[in-house]
């Protein structure tokens, strides 16, 4: 315990010395400062300073001997599941509108980042204050537009720019590694460091983005829309080849091309989104929500008529469906008039 202490003291010692970024000592030095002559701190960072020093000390304590015993038996592994939990919660907390809630969200979330930092410094590998310094490097480091000499006319020139930093760093951080030490994606390209470990929907919405920064991209929706058109037919001819009198080695081969092109198919429908500047994670989440709504709509209404859902027929959920739809329209449509009601006042 005494030589752990010791090693967590000389990290926060150090702290303000490592970064996590490639730079060297000198040149993170010269970053920060043209950092701080930049940037000026008013009262607002001031207070958040302070209680962000109070949540620190508080988790340090709930992990303290004598502290809080579920804290103490929490590892990295273990708070996986609250830091995507956290994640969504806030996602959610932001569709309500509610601030109060958005806020409280947020705060667990930083609690994360908190903990995790806390659980780092325990085992002598980083402390907050590394976490803290190696974003605040890295985002002066990447607005060379604000903090250098840099020029970006608009927000595509900062994407742009963005990721050339982004690629830039990581070859630079792999510099002299042999290439069987490396991963099978190019340490510099513009692709690498997208986390395989991502649900396929925000991993594909990843990757386009990315290509799109550095202008591999279509040139207007209908080529998107056309791509679509492509994978359906694609996909129409092979489903009707499935049926037929395959072996079992044919049968997996068409298997497999089914999937293939199912694949091709979604990753056409993210893109998109993309291109309309919608998060295709978020859009398909709310019509997952959707869907559920107008279920749970035919299911009591085949309750409320003596009936279970599953045994009435499919004329008659059809039915359901499509009065579940309109009590949602109906509901939009109140929403609308309300709104508009207030704004006239």
């Amino acid at each position: 315990m005494h030589s752990r202490k010791k090693t967590a003291s000389k990290m926060r010692r150090k702290s303000r010395e490592r970064s996590a970024s490639p730079l060297s000592p000198k040149q993170r030095t010269e970053v920060r400062a043209r950092g701080e002559i930049s940037i000026q701190r008013n009262e607002r960072d001031k207070l958040a300073g302070k209680w962000f020093e109070k949540l620190v000390a508080l988790q340090a304590r709930l992990r303290a001997p004598n502290g809080c015993p579920w804290d103490r038996e929490q590892t990295h592994e273990s708070l996986r599941k609250f830091l995507v939990e956290e994640t969504y919660e806030v996602l959610d907390a932001m569709e309500t509108g509610d601030a109060r809630e958005f806020s409280g969200e947020l705060g667990d979330l930083l609690l994360q980042v908190i903990f995790h930092s806390i659980l780092a410094e325990e085992a002598g590998k980083f402390t907050i204050s590394d976490v803290i310094e190696s974003v605040h490097t890295k985002m002066v480091r990447r607005h060379p537009h604000v903090f250098g000499d840099t020029r970006a006319e608009n927000s595509a020139e900062v994407l742009k720019n963005w990721e050339q930093i982004k690629a830039s760093e990581r070859a630079e951080a792999h510099r002299g590694k042999k290439s069987a030490d490396l991963s099978e994606d190019s340490a510099a390209s513009i692709l690498a460091g997208v986390p395989r470990s991502l649900p396929a929907v925000l991993e594909a919405y990843q990757l386009t983005r990315r290509a799109s920064r550095v202008g591999f991209d279509w040139d207007d929706l209908s080529g998107i829309f056309e791509k679509l058109d492509e994978e359906k037919r694609e996909l129409q001819s092979l489903v009707e080849t499935n049926g037929r009198d395959f072996s079992a080695a044919e049968q997996r081969t068409v298997g497999a091309r089914l999937e293939e092109e199912v694949g091709d198919l979604l990753f056409a429908g993210v893109n998109i989104a993309r291109f309309l500047g919608i998060d295709p994670e978020i859009a398909l989440k709310k019509a997952n929500r959707k869907f559920k709504v107008r279920f749970h709509f035919m299911e009591a209404a085949a309750a409320s008529e003596g009936k279970q859902f599953a045994n009435l027929s499919r004329e008659r959920k059809e039915e359901l469906w499509n009065s579940a739809k309109l009590v949602e329209q109906k509901k939009r449509s109140g929403v609308k008039q309300m709104v508009g009601a207030g704004n006239t006042g």
